[in-house]
């Protein structure tokens, strides 16, 4: 027999642990048998096309029952991201340049009118010129460093805002990001210093909504082989010494990223703010390489 105080359970001595587990969603309030995004509205900003960090997270959140709008950075991807959307029960998609603050507010009226309101928000997008990830950071130019920092970090800032109209019942945001903000990647360059801003953007951001209910917070992911990351110079040999020195011993996967998504999103996220979570197999934890055994 077993017996439930608030959410913990207590199992008496004759009863094993793993016997009749209880869900995690028995602990969670109004979750019910439902799934764990059913009803809530979400807006997807950063898919390109199937191997997006985005895309995974959006599957993620399809399964447990959210309804997504999407958006693509411009003509050229639309085909790609339509494409995709037209899997998913409810979904659509639009147009958006995040460096442009009246497309935003088209893509924000689109998401009020038909989602109606919005929960959760994914902010998966970062961008430098090809010129400045490769050779030196001294070297960076100046627009080059304006260009990232604003379409990388700034854009955080812009879509949040936008937002907040929408988030009338409160809810999470949710943006990606990468060890190199911390510490120095080779060819990472001022793509590093645009994390770096974008995770003291978060916690800004996290103070700032908190008493709205709204939910700030990164997810930051070891080297994944995205359109996006073809930029950097040397992502392959990155994603292979990922693998072979984090402690996992194997590279992360986009549904790794996208189920820790999923977590931060939902209600069992709900007591998580201004905090970046590493999902790398624990290479973020490495002082020092050794030789792989």
């Amino acid at each position: 027999m077993r017996a439930i105080y608030g959410r913990m359970v207590i199992h008496s001595k004759n009863e094993s642990c793993y016997g009749e587990r209880p869900r995690v969603r028995d602990f969670i309030e109004g979750a019910g048998d439902g799934m764990l995004l059913e009803g809530k509205k979400g807006l997807i900003i950063g898919v390109a096309n199937k191997h997006s960090i985005a895309w995974a997270i959006a599957q993620a959140a399809a399964r447990e029952g959210a309804q997504m709008l999407f958006s693509y950075q411009n003509e050229r991807l639309r085909e790609n991201v339509e494409e995709l959307v037209q899997t998913l029960p409810g979904a659509s998609a639009c147009v958006c340049d995040v460096g442009d603050d009246s497309q935003i507010d088209a893509m924000m009226k689109q998401a009020a009118e038909q989602l109606g309101r919005l929960d959760f928000v994914v902010h998966s997008l970062a961008f430098a010129p090809r010129e400045e990830l490769s050779g030196e950071f001294v070297n960076t130019s100046r627009q080059g460093f304006a260009t990232a920092l604003d379409v990388s970090a700034y854009s955080l800032v812009a879509v949040t805002r936008a937002a907040m109209p929408l988030m009338t019942e409160g809810g999470s945001v949710v943006t990606l990001t990468y060890l190199g903000s911390e510490r120095v990647v080779p060819h990472y360059n001022v793509m590093g210093v645009a994390k770096a801003a974008l995770e003291a953007t978060v916690r800004y951001l996290a103070h700032d909504l908190g008493p709205k209910n709204i939910r700030v917070n990164a997810v930051s992911a070891g080297p994944i082989k995205t359109l996006a990351a073809r930029g950097v110079s040397g992502i392959s040999k990155m994603v292979d010494h990922h693998r072979a020195f984090a402690p996992l011993r194997r590279a992360t996967e986009q549904g790794e990223v996208g189920d820790t998504a999923l977590f931060l999103v939902s209600p069992l996220g709900r007591g998580i703010t201004g905090e970046v979570i590493y999902v790398d197999g624990g290479y973020h934890i490495l002082g020092s390489l050794a030789s792989v055994e």
